[in-house]
């Protein structure tokens, strides 16, 4: 609509030029009927324009409602928690075991099972706190590990956050020297027992240190200096270690 308003005020110029200049007599009558042409096509353009700045003016209205409705049905997804709403596994909703034991290059461990059996996801990440125990009762907390021979795991910051569904598990390497060190011929009693918290709990569960694929229990086995050498990874992936 709009180019046929154009083109039809376009070509009533001309006729009214030419009607002003044959049929009338006086230079005053003529001067008189071309203003008048040139305020018909004055009022031509002001309908075109305004008429131009409606469509515009709805153009946008819709788009704007189009994107306001599709931001809402982006980000309103009902029942979806968000990451933010997951907290922290507690020790008290976790199932703590050793599996994947062995002996390997000079070290016995095993990996550290943390399986949800809570009815909620959960969030683990950094290092579990586990003190190993002795059968006399001597309690020595585990270090933490930069890397392990046992499980080929290294240590890369920051440490990963890995959330667990119900039923989901993650992992922790547990390993320790076991042979002697220095002029030392054998190495203390070992450790008979474990006791676990998750990362960030104070809540505690106790856990045998039979390590079945090593045939023995966790070593007690002290470095040259006489310091332990048992020690824990973050909690890490199984996929990404040895299994």
């Amino acid at each position: 609509m709009r180019f046929q308003a154009g083109h039809d005020s376009q070509a009533r110029l001309p006729a009214c030029y030419r009607l002003a200049r044959t049929r009338v007599g006086s230079r005053a009558a003529a001067g008189a009927l071309v203003a008048a042409c040139g305020l018909m096509l004055t009022a031509c353009g002001s309908q075109i324009a305004a008429g131009a700045g409606a469509s515009a003016t709805s153009s946008v209205s819709a788009s704007s409602s189009v994107s306001a409705t599709a931001s809402v049905s982006a980000t309103a997804i009902p029942g979806t928690p968000s990451a933010a709403s997951v907290e922290d596994c507690v020790t008290s909703q976790l199932k703590v075991s050793l599996s994947n034991t062995g002996a390997l290059a000079g070290q016995a461990g095993g990996y550290l099972r943390f399986t949800n059996h809570s009815q909620t996801p959960c969030r683990m990440s950094g290092w579990p706190v586990v003190v190993a125990l002795t059968a006399a009762g001597t309690a020595t907390p585990l270090q933490h590990a930069r890397s392990t021979m046992f499980g080929a795991w290294h240590y890369t910051a920051p440490p990963p956050v890995l959330t667990l569904k119900p039923g989901d598990s993650s992992y922790a390497v547990v390993e320790s020297d076991n042979q002697p060190a220095g002029t030392s011929t054998r190495c203390p009693a070992p450790y008979v027992r474990l006791r676990v918290s998750a990362p960030g709990d104070s809540g505690n569960v106790t856990v045998s240190a039979w390590l079945p694929g090593a045939r023995s229990y966790l070593p007690a086995c002290t470095s040259a200096n006489g310091s332990p050498t048992a020690q824990t990874s973050t909690i890490t992936p199984l996929a990404s270690l040895p299994h």
